[in-house]
């Protein structure tokens, strides 16, 4: 690939007013606005006393927050993506870069509880309207997980040194999936300190009292290590593992990994109503570097990593143990929000910060459904791959017979996508 022009012959001008840089923002904020999340942001989120009118139109400016999100924007002067070319024409009520700025500064605790609320709804009205989680009978994984945001200065509110030891607010989210589902983001929070680790009995009686089971990673600590001590060595299985061998002649997988359970009953040391029995299930992998054996633990630890959850699962060992592995998704959602809107923190101020998280994961869950809609590869592509094939689309408004059109590039390679989330949100193309 070269240029085919020399510089003199070769010229730039911004003068296009017609012009616009995100298309697949039409039928994005069309679905936001099918599944009600301006209207329930107006109706929920109550900024009575801000100043500088700080409080007023909370779903245009909530809705801007999220276009912009949608579009890549990662800080609140990115929220100005939205106000170049012919976008004017097609979207009203956009605001300016400061006056989100003012509007996110102005919550408080009370009010990150309201737009949570508005948003938890628009994620079930976005699921029911798009299909985005199926219904029918299939097992529901929630996964719950941590994220320390790292700050390079003093100044954010709530940023701390925690266990990763940088300094940062710990952020937390809650995804939902099944094994033929992309992972929604279902709740989203901020904390000054979180524990990493949700092996506790108040997190086994959330689960058993909402009648869920739950699969939780455990620490390797003393009673856990007595436990696997105990642990009969033909007990163990081998497991079809990431780059095992299949041995014709054993009829058996030649792999580091093996797995095995036994009873267990944890939280002894609370009161005996938190104690809880249930399925502990080990895998031990072989390791690779002695010098991390625990002290006094040679002989037994020297030559096995173990990787242990602790589980009520009704799923027989050999699907239990890799069911939890594969859909430990989270991690990919950090990445994901990372990639996006959670690239920086964008204000000095917690609470705005919370507020920004809250739409980062609405922004999340509404490109996702937008690739949903689209195809088949869109419906679990990384939001950032839905942003390149289907969001960022040049396009220039046309006018004829009180008609806007939107004349798109020949020979997109997505078109065909394109064309699908466009018709399923109530618009026609030009054949």
């Amino acid at each position: 690939m070269k240029v085919s022009h020399r510089p003199a012959e070769l010229s730039a001008a911004f003068d296009d007013p017609d012009l616009i840089a995100h298309a697949g923002l039409v039928p994005t904020i069309r679905l936001a606005e099918r599944c009600g999340l301006p209207a329930l942001v107006a109706a929920k989120v109550k900024l009575t006393g801000a100043k500088n009118g700080a409080g007023t139109a909370a779903g245009a400016k909530a809705m801007s927050i999220v276009g912009g999100m949608v579009a890549g924007a990662d800080s609140i002067d990115d929220l100005d993506v939205l106000r170049h070319g012919g976008l004017p024409r097609l979207f009203g009520g956009v605001r300016a870069p400061s006056t989100l700025g003012t509007f996110l500064r102005a919550f408080t605790w009370g009010h990150i509880r309201q737009l949570e609320s508005a948003t938890r709804a628009f994620t079930c009205n976005l699921a029911a309207h798009t299909g985005l989680v199926p219904t029918g009978d299939e097992v529901v994984f929630v996964d719950i997980d941590s994220k320390v945001k790292q700050v390079y200065g003093p100044a954010k509110q709530g940023a701390s040194f925690g266990y990763t030891r940088q300094r940062g607010p710990h952020f937390q989210i809650v995804t939902v999936k099944t094994g033929t589902c992309a992972p929604v983001i279902v709740a989203t929070r901020i904390s000054v300190r979180a524990d990493s680790a949700y092996f506790s009995h108040k997190v086994v009686e959330v689960c058993r009292k909402a009648g869920a089971r739950f699969s939780l990673a455990v620490p390797v600590k003393r009673k856990i290590r007595e436990a696997i001590a105990g642990i009969p060595e033909e007990s163990w299985t081998p497991i079809k593992y990431a780059g095992a061998v299949w041995d014709a002649q054993e009829e058996r997988w030649i792999s580091d990994a093996e797995i095995t359970e036994v009873p267990f009953t944890a939280f002894t040391s609370k009161k005996k109503a938190s104690h809880a029995t249930a399925r502990l299930i080990v895998r031990r992998v072989r390791r690779l570097n002695p010098k991390s054996v625990p002290e006094g633990q040679a002989e037994l630890f020297g030559v096995w990593r173990h990787l242990v959850i602790f589980t009520d699962s009704l799923f027989v060992l050999a699907q239990a143990e890799p069911m939890h592995r594969e859909h430990a998704v989270v991690e990919q959602d950090f990445a994901d929000l990372e990639d996006s809107a959670l690239a920086h923190l964008p204000s000095g101020k917690f609470t705005a910060n919370a507020a920004w998280l809250t739409l980062a994961a609405a922004a999340y869950n509404l490109t996702r459904a937008a690739g949903h809609l689209a195809s088949v590869f869109h419906a679990k592509a990384r939001t950032g791959t839905i942003r390149r094939h289907l969001i960022d689309i040049p396009a220039r408004i046309a006018t004829g017979a009180r008609r806007l059109t939107l004349h798109l590039p020949q020979h997109w390679c997505w078109q065909d996508d394109f064309t699908d989330l466009w018709t399923a949100t109530g618009q026609r193309m030009v054949t």
